[in-house]
């Protein structure tokens, strides 16, 4: 098992540089640069989709008609100044030495500064990251502590009454958008329209800091409870038919039949001989679940819940082609990601011991 994981460790630095090197590229062709933005600003239009766009009094008198300009809308603005441009975001250097140099950067885990704010990449990350988590740990946990017993339940009562309107209800849980929920759950319960029962913002009170331990447990569950219900809704269905017919598969086999012959209870046959088969193919799913949740439906959520999270700091960088911002997540997102790739294996060896990476791979 060693030896399969310092692979899979190795496998991390040429999967992360193809990453890294597809975005970069896609990026060399994508107009609007960060010197765009300042030549935009400065030529009062506000942001450098509006000169894109020909939004503006004068968006198209900036258009350079001759191509003798690199930049859009720089007619009127001196060389030198473009040149110093350049030169503070690093665009004076060709594309294939400012990526071995932004590589070179990242191995030794320096992400650099943002292009317009004054903190560094890293130190923005950790800023936004108590959010991200929140909603994706929470997340991820409340659909398993519901889905895999419900799931469970569902496979001893095939057929029944009891399995035709759980699964009703969750594929209606599944067909409604997590945005549209969580507007719904803002209009019922944080003051739309009906009950101010939630806070409507932020992870915490403004008197956080002088509550007690106890008040600030309650106080962040109080605030987290509606971001994480419309983060959680949708991951139901998924992850409880996933059990349940997994459960089913393994219930008809064999060594069931010969349990329940010997006389063992059937919460003994379930949960001592079935769950160890069954779940594998649930606990493969949990990279998928924790970073869908993390990443994928964290901008909308933060968006409509007016919380500074990850989502929002990746698509604020995009807009303002804060290209360090982009790539320092990106960075940290790939590599996360195929962390959390790893301990899944790892947890299928620990539910069931008796599988062997290496030989599998041999």
């Amino acid at each position: 098992m060693g030896a399969y994981i310092l692979r899979r460790l190795l496998l991390i630095i040429p999967t992360l540089i193809g990453i890294m090197v597809i975005n970069f590229a896609l990026v060399q062709f994508v107009p609007g640069g960060p010197v765009e933005q300042i030549i935009a600003e400065l030529q009062g239009q506000g942001d450098v989709f509006s000169s894109f766009s020909g939004s503006g009094n004068d968006a198209g008198m900036d258009v350079p008609s001759s191509g003798d300009e690199k930049y859009l809308g720089a007619r009127g603005l001196p060389p030198e100044f473009i040149a110093q441009l350049e030169a503070e975001f690093g665009f004076d250097k060709p594309p294939l030495e400012r990526f071995l140099n932004m590589m070179w950067n990242y191995m030794r885990l320096d992400f650099g500064e943002s292009y317009f704010r004054t903190i560094s990449v890293i130190d923005l990350v950790l800023e936004k990251m108590p959010v991200s988590i929140t909603l994706g740990l929470w997340s991820t946990l409340i659909a398993y502590l519901v889905s895999i017993p419900l799931g469970i339940r569902k496979a001893v009562r095939d057929g029944t009454a009891f399995d035709t309107w759980t699964s009703g209800a969750i594929i209606v849980a599944y067909a409604i958008p997590g945005f549209l929920f969580a507007i719904l759950l803002l209009v019922m319960f944080a003051g739309g329209s009906y009950w101010k029962i939630f806070p409507l913002r932020g992870l915490t009170s403004d008197n956080f800091e002088s509550l007690t331990m106890m008040g600030k447990a309650m106080d962040y569950i109080w605030h987290i409870a509606l971001p994480v219900i419309a983060s959680t809704i949708s991951a139901f269905a998924t992850l409880t038919l996933l059990t349940k017919n997994s459960f089913l598969d393994e219930i008809k086999k064999h060594y069931v039949m010969t349990a329940r012959a010997k006389g063992l209870t059937e919460a003994r046959v379930l949960y001592g001989h079935v769950f160890r088969n069954a779940m594998l193919i649930v606990i493969a799913g949990f990279p998928a679940v924790f970073i869908g949740v993390f990443f994928g439906g964290s901008l909308i959520i933060e968006t409509i819940f007016s919380l500074d999270g990850l989502g929002r700091l990746g698509f604020e960088a995009a807009v303002a082609r804060d290209y360090p911002v982009m790539f320092g997540t990106l960075f940290i997102f790939g590599l996360l990601g195929l962390v959390v790739g790893i301990l899944s294996d790892l947890m299928y060896v620990l539910i069931d011991p008796r599988i062997d990476f290496e030989k599998r791979e041999g």
